[in-house]
């Protein structure tokens, strides 16, 4: 009788490991056309682009519009958004930031890592500042800044 009871908890265990895989993989989204809310942002497989068409943001994160900014002139837009989520690995994150910046065109000018990440991209005519910051309550916030390159004086 022992026997049954335990075969019947490793096939219960076992359905219950196959269904949370299942659930765990989700569904892979494509490339949406851009909303009337940039807000909301351009979503593609990997992230979503918000304001900044050249600076991909990964699903996970959750954009936090209270603590974020964005100014327009007719000659550059600046700002700065900042986005977080509970229990994601900040190294993660930086590679991803880097992987995808550069297929952004961006380059990389340095880079500061640890509990506090600090990542500089530049463009010929804007440059991009990226902060990752682990909180000490398992919270990951992003910061993401981006701006002209200064006026040359005359």
């Amino acid at each position: 009788m022992f026997s049954r009871i335990t075969h019947r908890r490793y096939a219960i265990i076992l359905l219950l490991v196959a269904l949370a895989i299942g659930l765990g993989m989700g569904c892979g989204s494509t490339l949406k056309e851009r909303s009337g809310d940039p807000e909301k942002g351009v979503e593609t497989i990997a992230g979503k682009y918000y304001f900044f068409n050249d600076v991909l943001i990964p699903n996970e994160l959750k954009y936090k519009p209270g603590r974020s900014f964005v100014y327009e002139t007719p000659q550059f837009m600046t700002g700065s958004l900042v986005f977080s989520k509970f229990w994601l690995d900040s190294g993660s994150l930086v590679d991803f930031f880097t992987y995808h910046m550069e297929k952004d065109n961006w380059k990389l000018v340095n880079s500061f890592r640890g509990k506090e990440s600090i990542l500089n991209f530049s463009k010929p005519e804007k440059t991009c500042v990226i902060k990752i910051v682990e909180k000490w309550n398992g919270l990951t916030e992003v910061e993401v800044r981006v701006g002209p390159v200064g006026v040359k004086k005359m």
